[in-house]
């Protein structure tokens, strides 16, 4: 039994024979698109009878389509991490997507997708530099390599065959990491449409009767488990070289725009989907909380000898100062609702948990300043700003990173990844030991921080005091010296 050859999965073999009409053409079928959006309509359509089928169209020349092709468009999800201190470890057949088609070599089949009657949605996921605009680009030269020129295509077809029709027009609902991701792809289609000439009614019909919708996506999708596809493949009776793992966390924030949770019923499958009329708080959520935790528990934790986030959580002290820091100096800076704030960040806390991920503190400290920047540094000031205090948590991880940017740690050297301009200026900075002049040589580095840190009243001396006993005691000692200094 061990040495027999599974069959490839395929629709006759699953039972899935059933054709769904096609009410949606994804830009991008990658990794995280069939862990993230196509599992989400193959949810409603199995238990919202949403009934909508989707086109995969292949982004680049590069692509791999034709694999999900020869498996008849299905794969396996493994759903794999923590929920609530529960280890949650499923598999699923995801069957949403019914065709998937390579521009490149079948332009015409792609250029038919406007021709279909129920088509309602386009879902993409391109990479951030994906949507981008290129005056290069010729609208008879197709199939063109931009996404944005692809779409524009696709729209004035629909718009030709239709005559304009007013309920012809489709919601464009791009998943790509960029702030306000569907206006900056619809300014795009209109500068193709004024690049090649094309109609100006069509013009007005894309923003009259087409729907963009601005998103916030989150959701970890490793994709397929190269390093241990063994072990996968033994929990299937079929063969299946697409199978894709994530995480359990989904996070989906859509912007409302004429009724949308009419159209798609996200309400009856259990999954954190919000359609929402200002995404901005749940941009500000995230970068904060989740994007900010990793950040800011990232130098004392490596100075304290941890290699991984997970490693980091569970560890008492790195655990607990986590905690601490965003319940107590985070959340309440951010203005929003305290229970929302407390049950997103517990499942941050899920995820930094997640023993199925290996997510290595190393890859975090890439460009660690700006990210400290953007991500901590607000919550610092704005703490500051209420309280008329300092937040001891953040300023002892602030001082963590400075000290992180000595380069070394006792024997150890630190996996320094930056700017070589930021790095060789805290070599300068290094170059003294006063740990006074220290942290006011670093705080007062506009080029870091974007503003003069010196200037919020006893940061430089708290700091100071910080990176004395980093290099004195062990990290957690240090930690709580300082804390009871300033108690």
């Amino acid at each position: 039994m061990e040495n027999q050859i599974k069959q490839k999965l395929n629709r006759e073999f699953y039972g899935f024979q059933e054709k769904l009409p096609i009410k949606i053409v994804q830009f991008g079928g990658g990794n995280f698109m069939r862990g993230f959006t196509d599992y989400v309509i193959d949810q409603l359509n199995k238990k919202a009878a949403f009934n909508a089928g989707i086109v995969n169209v292949q982004p680049t020349p590069g692509g791999s389509v034709h694999k999900l092709e020869e498996q008849d468009n299905l794969y396996t999800l493994f759903t794999r991490g923590i929920k609530k201190d529960e280890i949650i470890d499923e598999k699923q057949v995801i069957s949403s997507i019914q065709k998937s088609i390579n521009p490149y070599t079948h332009y015409d089949e792609f250029l038919a997708l406007a021709k279909e009657e129920e088509l309602e949605f386009i879902f993409s996921n391109t990479t951030e530099t994906g949507i981008a605009y290129d005056e290069t680009e010729e609208y008879h030269a197709g199939p063109h390599k931009n996404f944005p020129a692809k779409l524009t295509v696709l729209l004035y077809e629909r718009f030709k065959y239709f005559k304009g029709a007013p309920e012809k027009g489709l919601r464009i609902i791009p998943c790509e990491l960029i702030e306000d991701n569907a206006l900056a792809l619809k300014d795009i289609i209109i500068k193709y449409a004024r690049l090649w000439n094309l109609k100006e009614d069509f013009v007005q019909w894309i923003e009259q009767c087409n729907c963009f919708h601005n998103t916030l996506v989150d959701r970890i999708v490793p994709g397929y488990p190269k390093d241990d596809a063994e072990s996968y493949e033994e929990q299937l009776d079929y063969e299946d070289r697409m199978m894709v793992v994530s995480e359990v966390f989904l996070l989906f924030v859509i912007q409302e725009v004429k009724n949308l949770k009419e159209r798609i019923p996200f309400d009856q499958i259990n999954e954190q989907i919000l359609v929402v009329d200002d995404i901005l708080p749940y941009r500000l959520r995230k970068v904060r909380i989740l994007n900010g935790g990793h950040t800011l528990m990232l130098a004392p934790t490596i100075l304290s000898g941890k290699e991984t986030v997970k490693e980091s959580i569970d560890n008492p002290f790195i655990g607990q100062f986590l905690k601490d820091t965003i319940f107590n100096e985070v959340n309440p800076t951010l203005g929003l609702d305290e229970n929302e704030l407390k049950d997103f960040a517990e499942e941050v806390f899920d995820r930094f948990r997640n023993p199925f991920i290996k997510h290595h503190l190393a890859s975090i400290a890439l460009y660690f300043v700006s990210k400290f920047k953007v991500r901590v540094l607000p919550s610092l000031l704005k703490y500051v700003e209420i309280n008329q205090k300092l937040p001891l948590n953040l300023t002892f991880s602030l001082a963590a990173l400075i000290r992180f940017y000595q380069g070394n740690f006792g024997d150890k050297a630190l996996p320094l990844n930056d700017e070589q301009t930021i790095i060789d200026r805290f070599k300068e900075i290094w170059s003294t030991s006063d740990y006074e002049k220290v942290a006011e040589f670093a705080l007062s580095e506009i080029s870091f921080w974007d503003t003069d840190l010196t200037e919020a009243e006893g940061l430089k001396d708290a700091v100071a005091k910080a990176l004395w006993e980093i290099d004195h005691h062990d990290v957690e000692t240090a930690y709580h010296h300082f804390v009871q200094f300033y108690s």
